[in-house]
């Protein structure tokens, strides 16, 4: 198990590039199975997560050139499917969640997949139904082996067919996808997901031949064609580590450039630490984030009512940053309620926030009442160890706002989804060791 030694209450200065975007990243990454012809696809984030994905379809016979940091070539021209039902697979895909949308290629592609059942953060239950139900309308024939914890869709031909989705699932959405743009006919999603990175992967798939219309709409209609071909694919930068970056200016006081963030893709982020009195300024497509030395104020509601931050739906605020919100709310003026819709386990890595005399009142597993310090006491720092990616992240951001020396065990939780944070952080100045 990993640890971070962190030496806490230093300011930080200078630029700071986000990654490639991580959810976009496992979406394209199973879009290559798609066609025999190559793919290659730009600013691939070096993080466990997309590396660990990689690796799997190399072992299910994909073809793969590094050309440079961060783009890669894959050709899926001589795919071996008997990989699917070896004990490798249900041993190496169980430890991926992004590894549940191979199967809407690979089912679109050779009229079958498979998968274990998918581990991932353990941030409370995130179900598959929307994924499954959507390959059922499309003419698949749905197994469960309850045994192996193992899944399996096959059909010999899909056809489209209308489908209202239970909820707007984003990965389930690309699933779905995935397989319906090489089904027979036309296929109608209501209530699909529209995430800018979900419109990502539509715009490759057309690029590739596809048929989608209504991209960035929660309203899909796709019209199956025989095959797709070749593309070339680069991807977004990844909005929560731009979040992250944002809260870790604030809480450091620092004064911080991040570089080429695609600011007409951030949604709600911006807004979101706009409420919480963060600074900002956007200079071409940089944000630049003052010294906030006088601190930084919540507001309020118009009516006077205590201002209540929550996940939606995009284009709502992404739930994977609630975590780093709240940790900047810690040392705000003001209060301000976090309320996480979507996920029931999230809120729980706040006793380690308390541990370093946060003022956080936990009403119930999706929502905390934060009142902020103000900068008049520090975070204490103290030894932690990290739940998930996200809260892992606001660990780190809160070790390093504490003054003394924070340990962080399990690091490999953050190196899921941030690539070589403590290299990019001790280049702004930050007292990072990794032991």
């Amino acid at each position: 198990m990993g640890t971070f030694k962190i030496e806490g209450g230093k300011q930080l200065q200078g630029e700071i590039t986000p990654q490639g975007a991580k959810n976009e990243a496992l979406q394209i990454l199973c879009a290559i199975l798609l066609t025999p012809e190559k793919v290659t696809i730009h600013n691939i984030p070096d993080i466990v997560d997309v590396n660990k994905l990689i690796f799997l379809l190399e072992d299910l016979g994909v073809k793969i050139q590094k050309r440079g940091k961060g783009s890669y070539t894959f050709k899926a021209d001589d795919v071996n499917l008997d990989y699917l039902q070896s004990s490798q697979f249900k041993q190496d895909g169980r430890g991926l969640r992004g590894s549940i949308m191979l199967v809407g290629p690979l089912l679109g592609r050779f009229g079958k997949g498979y998968i274990p059942k998918p581990g991932g953060d353990k941030i409370g239950r995130r179900r598959l139904d929307t994924h499954f139900e959507g390959f059922i309308k499309l003419g698949a024939k749905f197994r469960y082996n309850r045994e192996e914890y193992f899944y399996g869709v096959e059909a010999k031909k899909l056809k489209g067919t209308y489908m209202l989705l239970d909820e707007a699932s984003v990965t389930g959405t690309a699933n779905i996808i995935m397989a319906a743009v090489l089904a027979e006919g036309t296929t109608t999603i209501y209530n699909a997901a529209c995430e800018p990175y979900l419109q990502q992967l539509c715009k490759m798939l057309v690029r590739m031949g596809a048929k989608i219309s209504g991209i960035g709409s929660n309203l899909l209609t796709i019209e199956g064609v025989d095959a797709l071909g070749g593309t070339e694919h680069t991807m977004l930068p990844d909005m929560i580590e731009i979040g992250s970056w944002i809260g870790l200016a604030a809480m450091t006081r620092s004064e911080l450039t991040i570089k080429d963030v695609s600011w007409e893709n951030l949604g709600q982020i911006p807004s979101a630490f706009g409420r919480l009195g963060i600074q900002m300024e956007l200079i071409g497509d940089d944000i630049h984030i003052p010294k906030h030395d006088k601190g930084y104020e919540i507001q309020n509601f118009i009516d006077g009512s205590i201002m209540t931050i929550s996940d939606a739906p995009w284009p709502g605020l992404t739930p994977d940053l609630l975590s780093i919100l709240l940790v900047v709310a810690t040392q705000a003026r003001g209060e301000v309620v976090i309320h996480q819709k979507m996920f029931e386990s999230r809120l729980f890595f706040v006793d380690k926030l308390l541990d370093m005399g946060a003022k956080i009142i936990l009403c119930d597993p999706h929502r905390a009442t934060v009142i902020g310090h103000n900068f008049k006491s520090t975070l204490k720092a103290t030894i932690m160890t990290s739940p998930d990616i996200r809260a892992g992240v606001s660990l780190l951001i809160a070790a390093l706002s504490a003054k003394g020396t924070s340990t962080i065990h399990n690091i490999e939780q953050i190196d899921r989804g941030y690539e070589h944070i403590d290299d990019r952080l001790r280049a702004i100045g930050a007292n990072i060791v990794r032991l």
